[in-house]
């Protein structure tokens, strides 16, 4: 349980990143920053697997091809569109913190998985982190920060994000049912196989982009070469911390820890999504951001400790 949280966290700290990208390029569109990301995530994946690939390849059985295909799907495409859309109208802060209910969907999914506590030992912690999300809620709507930001942009932004936090709570659940069920692949390997699906779906997306009439999904004539050389800097960067070595810490994560709890590992990718999010607006959390925060991390340390603790046994000390 120590080795998982220990890569739960790490996991955190690379996601964390993916929530700022979107506001530093505000130019291209989600389905354009999505598609950039993936395609340089299979490449990285390609170099990295090597000579190995044939072997890593036939040890795929059937139905594990269409499986990384859904993973690359849910956990990665369909995921980052939503939540690059949700950046660019509701901010980061706000987005960051509706993912924060991640944990509360994966924990309700799994709770009939081995290792899984149940419902009624984790009602405090998941009501916890229900409050943090409606805090954040409240400071989208009511905070001096956001009012730049129309009422209605702000409000679809929010529904992007909880669109994000369903389609990702799908992939965590079916990726550590299928890590845990086998022994043919480490954390690693599945997810430079599952970069190499996602790349070449990236690759697809960005065909449809430049194939659909108009150019809504393209940048505007404005957009410079230095534009571009940052979109492919930044999406590089995505491609290897956040994608590759994020997910290799997240497979590690759900190998070790039943999916109730790797699901609450996920604040740690909420809270330094934040620590970068403030820093580059240069600016610090409102009250109701910090108390956001505050029931979010009670919440996912209270759940930790029921795993921890047989049922029926004294409450561990404080």
């Amino acid at each position: 349980m120590r080795a998982g949280i220990v890569f739960g966290v790490l996991s955190g700290a690379a996601w964390g990143a993916v929530f700022l990208v979107p506001a530093l390029l505000p130019q291209f569109s989600p389905l354009l920053l999505a598609s950039g990301r993936y395609l340089l995530y299979g490449a990285v994946s390609l170099l990295l697997v090597g000579r190995a690939l044939p072997r890593l390849w036939r040890r795929l059985e059937k139905g594990e091809l269409r499986l990384l295909v859904e993973l690359a799907l849910t956990g990665n495409l369909i995921y980052y569109v939503l939540l690059a859309g949700a950046v660019q109208m509701a901010g980061v802060a706000s987005t960051s913190l509706i993912i924060g209910a991640t944990p509360v969907v994966i924990t309700l999914l799994g709770r009939r998985d081995a290792g899984a506590v149940s419902l009624r030992r984790l009602v405090v912690p998941l009501g916890m982190v229900l409050a943090g999300v409606a805090c954040i809620n409240l400071d989208v709507l009511l905070s001096a920060h956001a009012q730049a930001r129309p009422l209605g942009e702000r409000v679809f932004g929010m529904a992007l994000a909880v669109g994000a936090v369903l389609s990702w709570a799908w992939y965590a659940a079916r990726n550590a049912r299928f890590l845990q069920s086998q022994s043919r692949f480490d954390g690693n390997q599945w997810s430079l196989l599952w970069g190499m699906v996602t790349g070449a779906l990236g690759g697809l997306v960005w065909l449809a982009v430049l194939a659909l009439p108009g150019d809504a999904f393209l940048p505007g004539a404005d957009t410079t070469s230095a534009d571009w050389t940052r979109f492919w800097a930044l999406n590089l960067f995505l491609a290897i911390a956040c994608s590759w070595f994020g997910n290799w810490m997240w497979n590690a994560a759900a190998r070790r820890l039943p999916l109730t709890l790797s699901g609450q590992m996920l604040v740690f990718e909420t809270l330094f999504a934040l620590l970068y999010g403030f820093t580059w607006a240069q600016r610090w959390p409102t009250i109701l951001e910090l108390v956001a925060v505050g029931l979010l991390v009670a919440g996912v340390v209270m759940s930790a400790r029921r795993h921890a603790q047989p049922p029926g046994a004294a409450p561990m000390p404080h």
